[in-house]
């Protein structure tokens, strides 16, 4: 798998969506899995991903509305030109930045990932993007840091969500430094090797594979370095619920549902559903990172 720096001149003759056409390509092959040479970047599944359709019309985005298909119907109104992310608190190099200095030198590479959500079901994702650690070096993080926040957009005029405020806006979350900085945690700006579509977070999201999907926060605005735990929307607004932490783990069921097992999208209604599995698969990478929690207790 071919990776490139977002400033290397290269970028823009082997394109991202040359790049997954020939993993596609490799997918649905006959005999896909023998080809020579590496067929995944690393950190992919080798699962053949979701289709784009099913990825981009089933999904939350509450600032458009709480139909999975809302986001869809409603985001093409969202502005994302020009587009800046402030970045604040325990840092060197505090300030605005826009879109173009946030991926500067950054390497652009496509990960294949799982993509689990907290209502039990599943989608695998190509996501494109680099990982958050880049962009935190780039900036310094200063000593006391211990904690990442981040916010999502809120323009009531585009957002109709937002204007009848379904949830309270705008939406954070937050991660402890070690889950930012490790090498999953991807800030992912397309997916299908293209730019992210507007319903699904452009134009630039979090994506931390081994949680729960409502920790993979859309369309950043800010990040902010802090020294203790952020507050985050769902675990303010139902704490018996929604833990800061939101580790797929299928032995702590939802209050509500079983979390033992999820349904694949786009395998139809009547599939069998698939185990959910610890870390949603990503136990050998991530495990390390709770040694010694109470995983019940610390959800």
């Amino acid at each position: 798998m071919r990776r490139f720096r977002s400033d290397d001149p290269r970028w823009s003759d082997v394109t991202p969506k040359s790049l997954f056409l020939s993993r596609r390509a490799v997918l649905s092959g006959v005999g896909a899995f023998a080809v020579a040479g590496p067929a995944f970047a690393r950190y992919s599944v080798d699962e053949a991903p979701t289709s784009l359709e099913a990825i981009t019309s089933y999904n939350n985005f509450y600032e458009f509305g709480f139909g999975k298909e809302d986001p869809k119907r409603h985001a093409g109104a969202m502005t994302i030109d020009p587009w800046s992310v402030k970045i604040d608190g325990l840092v060197e190099k505090p300030g605005t930045y826009d879109l173009a200095d946030v991926t500067k030198g950054q390497t652009i590479e496509e990960r294949i990932y799982r993509f689990r959500c907290v209502e039990a079901w599943s989608m695998i994702v190509p996501w494109m993007g680099f990982e958050l650690s880049g962009l935190l070096n780039r900036v310094g993080v200063l000593p006391g840091a211990k904690y990442v926040a981040f916010e999502t957009l809120a323009r009531p005029e585009e957002m109709p969500g937002v204007r009848k405020m379904n949830l309270d806006y705008p939406y954070v979350e937050g991660l402890r430094l070690d889950e930012a900085m490790h090498p999953l945690t991807l800030m992912a700006t397309g997916l299908y090797g293209e730019p992210m579509p507007k319903q699904n977070g452009a134009p630039i999201r979090l994506v931390v594979p081994w949680k729960y999907g409502f920790k993979s926060i859309k369309s950043i605005v800010r990040i902010s370095l802090m020294d203790r735990e952020p507050p985050t929307t769902w675990n303010m607004l139902q704490p018996q619920e929604y833990g800061f932490y939101a580790n797929v783990n299928p032995q702590v069921d939802h209050p509500r549902w079983s979390q033992a097992s999820e349904r694949r999208i786009g395998e139809g209604l009547f599939a069998k559903r698939r185990d959910t599995l610890m870390f949603n698969g990503y136990a050998d990478e991530v495990a390390g990172l709770y040694a010694g929690m109470d995983l019940a207790r610390f959800y």
